[in-house]
């Protein structure tokens, strides 16, 4: 249930209140990593508090359990809508959280990528040293500066089996 910021406001103290403000859009982002876990932290604490309330309440009304503490609101309704509160705090802190780890993930997986690329270009490349000069005078032989290309054996095997299989398509219709 989406409750508004104004709701919020009445049914928690001025403190719950600034641990659920830090958890609305504006805020969030403000937050790193370490602080996005204490936050979340925090906000499980309190709903598992308003949880227990709740429940105790509710035992409370079907006569299950004896009545305990007289600071309880009266109402088994202002606990229950307390414990949404929070629950929906912890759920946008638990998405901002996941958020940050795919962005996290994603740039190793960009750095890695980054990496292969450059070790397969420098691949490409025989890096000779060179025989130096020799006492015979004639001809000097220049190293060859053209790439070297590797092409695995199963794809100049799949290029040939797609010709024979392109042909004797054609065979088969006349």
């Amino acid at each position: 249930m989406v409750m508004s910021c104004k709701l919020e406001r009445s049914l928690v103290s001025h403190d719950e209140h600034d641990v659920i403000l830090s958890s609305h859009h504006p805020e969030i982002y403000a937050l790193d990593l370490a602080g996005l876990k204490t936050l979340q932290n925090r906000l499980r604490q309190m709903r598992d508090k308003e949880r227990s309330l709740t429940r105790q309440k509710q035992r409370e009304r079907r006569g299950k359990a004896e009545p305990r503490g007289g600071s309880f609101p009266g109402t088994v309704e202002q606990p229950q809508k307390r414990k949404q509160i929070f629950a929906s705090a912890l759920k946008r802190v638990n998405k901002e959280l996941q958020r940050a780890r795919h962005l996290e993930a994603r740039a190793a997986n960009v750095d890695a990528a980054r990496r292969a690329l450059e070790m397969r270009r420098s691949a490409n490349f025989r890096s000779y040293p060179a025989a130096g000069d020799t006492p015979n005078p004639g001809m000097i032989s220049r190293p060859s500066r053209r790439r070297m290309t590797r092409v695995s054996g199963k794809r100049i095997g799949s290029v040939s089996q797609a010709t024979k299989v392109a042909q004797a398509r054609r065979d088969s219709r006349s």
